[in-house]
């Protein structure tokens, strides 16, 4: 079974929104985890994450963060870091991640290239290695600021910035899950 894994700084905010989106979305045969880089290892989902989840019909819980390791790298097919910088610091603790490490909207960007048709047919779990492969050869044949690549941190900041933060989570989401259906 293919697996994903989602990455933020504290596992607490937007690494498990995308966690539990993708596998809301994805359905059973494809695995999906998420972790931190400096992670509040054993807390809940954000409440006000939890809720915005909840107020889509996504179940938060049970949920508890834990901390990125290499072994969880190099057991995911897929790593979508929150971030330039946290893919940086996910490919200086594995080096090899840097072929399957993509931004979570940066990975969204590159599937809008690609052509469905190049896709093989089948389940998620058919169609992920594909789109993995045909997404990084996209890689750099654009320059993007890295605010269009990069999901906005809401941790300990108001409503507004968690609404933004899972509406950046959400809209990429549905682009993956677009190509991957």
């Amino acid at each position: 079974m293919p697996t994903i894994l989602a990455v933020c700084t504290g596992n607490i905010c937007r690494s498990p929104a995308v966690e539990r989106l993708l596998a809301n979305q994805l359905g059973p045969t494809v695995s999906v985890s998420s972790a931190g880089t400096h992670a509040l290892v054993g807390h809940p989902i954000s409440e006000p994450m939890a809720a915005l989840l909840q107020q889509i019909g996504v179940e938060p819980q049970p949920f508890e963060a834990r901390r990125l390791s290499e072994h969880l790298l190099k057991e995911a097919d897929l790593i979508l870091p929150m971030t330039r910088a946290q893919r940086g610091f996910i490919v200086e603790l594995w080096p090899a991640a840097v072929r399957r490490a993509f931004t979570l909207r940066e990975f969204a960007r590159l599937l809008t290239l690609v052509d469905p048709s190049a896709l093989p047919s089948g389940t998620p779990a058919d169609r992920l290695p594909a789109a993995i492969r045909l997404a990084a050869a996209e890689r750099g044949r654009e320059r993007v600021p890295s605010e269009e690549d990069d999901v906005i941190d809401p941790f300990r900041l108001t409503d507004d910035v968690y609404a933004k933060s899972f509406e950046q989570i959400n809209h990429a989401v549905e682009q993956i899950v677009t190509r991957l259906l």
